[in-house]
């Protein structure tokens, strides 16, 4: 019993930092225990050890040997955490005393812990998890939603249908954070109808800690309690009051753990308020004016935009602001028109609405997009901020996104590239020199590899579309078409992301009659994996949905075109993992980035996209495919009938023929020759480590330094 004690509380702490969620060998563990509990719990690790009966922890530890390969992995674990050996320990030593803040209003590191909606929160998630890889000291602010966004599925007449699930704390990876007599560490934030109260939780991500403010506890109201129950959701009142927590209540939480962050990075404009909270807290400790202590603050800032669209950016009325902020206004000695001026483009304009993106370029002097083309537009969009300065110098940078490796390339590549890159390949992933060796990986291991990446998701899917049809009592005769639903033979293209209009997810399926020939082809089929999400209220998102699945259930498709609801990042990991092509097509330049693409990369998929995003700055001609010449027209009609018709063309004159082109051992060369080119030229390029590393040399290390009142 002592061992099997020992080999629980092992697990446990394994359990605990999410550093296992990057780690396949120690998934594997877990799933080797119990592989249908596994898949039962979402791949929750706390809710599974809570689950799994003792006596079979001990019985499948001793039938499958497991003993030793756990006590391997959690010295592995306390290894990593231990380890001086970083990047971030040689470039980024300013940091140790006074790490960096990064706040975002979501955070997407593992479906187990599910808040976060889409890319914005996976790239937070991403950088977190390299940001401990690189050893860089940083803490996470965010905010514990206890229904997250939503969980997805489709009625009898495929339209989007959300429902929300409370959360068990108790089956998170997550702790509480206590005070010195052992209570809940709690916040609290007064707005001038009452104050706001949050107790702090902690995540541990590797060597990074993550905080997260949850408002139900007893000192708040009903409202207030709900206040932080589901990501995105309610009015206005809602939205600032979220971002007043996230924001102001952030920076007190990090206060309260008595750590002093030399650099406040602001993902997106939800947590702008926090440059403010900073200033009142240092005009108290110093005594110096408003003036003063603000330029020390925005030199200490750092902001990331994520979005091209102005609509896009949260505006909220100035008595909502009052309401909510009046507190901190006096506390910084400024007039109600002097504060409403810092969120607004033309401070004396009494009707323009305060905008967080506003506040946050004004408080912060390190602004960047997040792809070379989204910088561009970021200068063009807020020139008039900068009215005197050229547009093209407007002090609005760019940082083009990555993913972390680790967390989306499949084991089977990951095994691949461990023969041919060398074992210690993801130290070196940032450089290009260690993808050069790819070229000499035998073609026939390569496609062989990703056959099997291929068939994994075909099965995935089987399943979840047997499982969604039986949600809706479906008839039994339904179910013997999922066995063969989609060829592993046949070139698989996915789309899946948020259903977004201007990213166009109907754009392929524009012409469907068109499409019977393309997609059913005799010698040279398609078919289409989907998956995506609308918001609640985007009735032409959720239009978008029902498109594609009633063309889904058609029965000329059945067989070509398949929807997978609850798209999360499980889903997504299967997507970008198994398909032949990965299509994306906004209406540019709308795309800020598009991460996904990049996933895709690292498993040999190639990019089928639009011009916008990081596609503008990674395809050379013989990496993936392009849609359009990468010009837009001031038709939204016409540009959407320009860039159809390129994606039909590129996909039948080029896509098609290049994938069904075998030679006689039947293998696509051609096809081969472009997964090569996709992994040596963007793979060391678009990852999170170099993005990281970006924000450390550009941004974080300027930051730090040079305050007068630090």
């Amino acid at each position: 019993m002592v061992g099997q004690s020992n080999i629980l509380d092992k697990l446990k702490e394994l359990a605990r930092n999410l550093w296992w969620c990057w780690q396949a060998n120690v998934i594997d563990l877990f799933r080797e225990l119990d592989p249908t509990l596994w898949r039962d719990v979402d791949h929750n690790p706390v809710e599974f050890l809570q689950r799994l009966p003792a006596d079979q922890l001990e019985r499948r530890a001793a039938e499958m040997a497991l003993d030793s390969r756990i006590d391997y992995a959690f010295r592995r674990l306390s290894e990593y955490l231990k380890s001086a050996d970083s990047w971030g320990a040689i470039h980024a030593t300013i940091l140790r005393a006074r790490p960096v803040a990064y706040f975002s209003a979501e955070f997407g590191l593992h479906e187990s812990l599910p808040i976060y909606s889409g890319g914005l929160g996976v790239l937070a998630g991403d950088h977190l998890k390299s940001a401990s890889d690189l050893g860089i000291p940083l803490i996470g602010v965010g905010l514990l939603y206890n229904q997250g966004y939503f969980r997805q599925s489709l009625n009898a007449d495929g339209w989007q249908q959300e429902s929300y699930l409370n959360t068990d704390t108790e089956k998170l990876p997550i702790e509480p954070v206590l005070a010195a007599d052992g209570t809940s560490l709690m916040i609290a934030v007064e707005t001038a109808t009452g104050t706001l109260h949050a107790r702090l939780w902690r995540v541990e991500v590797g060597r990074t800690l993550l905080l997260l403010l949850d408002s139900n506890v007893a000192e708040n109201n009903e409202n207030d309690r709900q206040l932080t129950a589901r990501l995105y959701g309610g009015d206005a009142r809602t939205r600032i009051r979220q971002e007043l927590l996230l924001g102001v209540g952030g920076v007190r939480a990090i206060r309260a753990l008595g750590i002093r962050p030399s650099v406040l990075h602001l993902n997106e404009g939800h947590s702008a308020f926090a440059t403010l909270e900073k200033i009142r807290e240092l005009m108290e400790e110093t005594g110096l004016p408003f003036g003063e202590v603000q330029r020390d603050v925005a030199q200490m800032t750092v902001f990331t935009t994520h979005t091209p669209v102005a609509a896009g950016h949260d505006r909220f009325p100035a008595q909502l602001v009052e309401e909510h902020l009046g507190k901190i206004r006096e506390a910084l000695n400024l007039s109600y028109d002097d504060f409403m001026g810092l969120g607004r483009v033309y401070p004396h304009d009494l009707n323009e609405l305060f905008c967080m993106t506003v506040l946050a370029l004004k408080l912060s002097r390190y602004a960047n997009g997040v792809s070379a083309l989204h910088g561009v537009v970021s200068r063009r969009m807020w020139h008039p901020l900068y009215a005197n300065v050229p547009e093209e110098q407007v002090p609005i940078g760019h940082i083009t996104n990555g993913v972390h490796v680790q967390t989306w390339v499949a084991p089977q590549m990951s095994m691949l590239f461990n023969r041919h890159l060398g074992v210690d390949w993801p130290k070196r992933q940032r450089y290009a020199d260690t993808w050069s060796a790819i070229d000499k990986v035998d073609d026939a291991e390569l496609w062989e590899t990703q056959q099997v990446l291929k068939a994994r998701l075909i099965n995935f899917v089987r399943a979840r579309l047997a499982a969604q049809a039986k949600k809706r009592d479906e008839p039994d005769s339904h179910f013997q078409r999922f066995a063969t639903v989609l060829d592993p033979n046949t070139l698989t293209i996915g789309f899946a992301r948020r259903f977004a209009t201007y990213k166009r997810a109907g754009l392929v399926l524009q012409d469907i009659d068109r499409m019977v020939d393309i997609i059913k082809n005799a010698q040279r089929p398609i078919q289409f994996v989907f998956a995506g999400k609308a918001h609640p209220e985007d009735r032409m998102g959720k239009e978008l949905i029902q498109y594609i699945v009633k063309n889904a259930w058609d029965d000329r498709f059945r067989s070509n075109i398949v929807f997978v609801e609850d798209y999360d990042m499980n889903v997504a990991r299967h997507l970008v993992q198994g398909v032949d092509v990965w299509l994306n097509n906004p209406r540019r330049p709308q795309e800020a980035s598009g991460t996904s693409g990049e996933k895709a990369v690292l498993n040999g998929a190639l990019n089928f996209s639009i011009l916008d995003g990081w596609w503008a700055e990674a395809y050379d001609g013989t990496n993936g495919f392009a849609i359009g010449a990468g010009t837009t027209h001031a038709s939204i009609q016409v540009q959407d009938e320009r860039d159809h018709a390129s994606l039909i063309d590129v996909l039948t004159n080029q896509v098609v023929p290049i994938f069904y082109d075998r030679d006689a051992d039947g293998l696509p060369r051609k096809w081969i020759a472009r997964q090569k080119d996709a992994f040596r030229t963007l793979a060391w390029k678009f990852n999170a480590d170099r993005m990281v590393m970006d924000y450390v040399q550009r941004s974080y290390l300027p930051a730090a330094g040079g305050r007068s009142c630090q």
